[in-house]
């Protein structure tokens, strides 16, 4: 390939681009050096390590989206309406996942389906670069979800944050099924339909009456009453925080 005059961008897209359709394993120095147009020393004295590539890919596009999310959940916490707060929250988790690979606020769906098939490869490298981007943001967001749902168990919150984050990823990196499944009566492609759909399907997620520990003995689990929704107000009236 020809040799591109900016290299470290030219490795960093190249990078990008294997990681995201090969995962991170299967993916050489010598093949990102060939994609890029580069040699394998350029990539060591840019980047270290395929590992220091990883993180460098990480930082670019979570560092915007991360800030950007905070910013949007400082606004969500001073929201009164615990309804309206709760709905706050969460757009403001799922919003700037959704801005343009152009301005690498979230990456769009490359970056995305990069992230889906780091995690799905488990791999102990990648995991560490996951918790150093992404830790201490959804922290901040589970706490405020806590806030909002005080009834709720923390290990509840962490699992359907988990559901969200897995339904994030499939909404960005697989829009057409959408549009199929819909026989064309829906977009997959409307990005800010599909925003208020997640955000209206994950507060009702999050919303839904916790599940008790599956019993050992019998491989049963059972669920509690479904509180009414005046017990509900009642509890919002007693204890306005939440």
């Amino acid at each position: 390939m020809t040799r591109n005059p900016n290299m470290r961008e030219a490795i960093l897209s190249a990078a990008e681009l294997l990681f995201s359709t090969k995962g991170f394993n299967a993916v050489s120095i010598r093949d990102i050096a060939l994609e890029a147009g580069a040699n394998p020393g350029s990539i060591t004295y840019h980047f270290k390590s395929k590992d220091g590539l990883l993180l460098e890919i990480y930082k670019r596009h979570c560092g915007p989206m991360n800030k950007r999310r905070i910013e949007l959940l400082v606004a969500a916490r001073r929201v009164r309406d615990v309804q309206d707060r709760l709905e706050a929250i969460v757009r403001a988790y799922v919003q700037p996942a959704f801005s343009s690979s152009s301005d690498l606020a979230g990456g769009g769906a490359r970056f995305t389906r990069l992230r889906a098939v780091m995690s799905a490869e488990g791999n102990a490298v990648v995991g560490r670069i996951i918790a150093e981007i992404f830790d201490d943001t959804t922290n901040a967001f589970i706490e405020a979800i806590e806030e909002s749902l005080p009834h709720l168990p923390r290990t509840t919150i962490v699992w359907r944050s988990q559901f969200l984050l897995g339904a994030l990823y499939y909404t960005l990196v697989s829009p057409e099924r959408v549009t199929r499944l819909s026989r064309g009566e829906a977009d997959g492609a409307d990005m800010a339909e599909a925003i208020e759909q997640l955000v209206s399907a994950t507060v009702a997620s999050l919303q839904a009456s916790d599940v008790d520990h599956i019993d050992g003995q019998s491989g049963s689990t059972s669920r509690p009453a479904k509180p009414s929704a005046k017990g509900v107000a009642g509890k919002r009236k007693e204890n306005p925080a939440s």
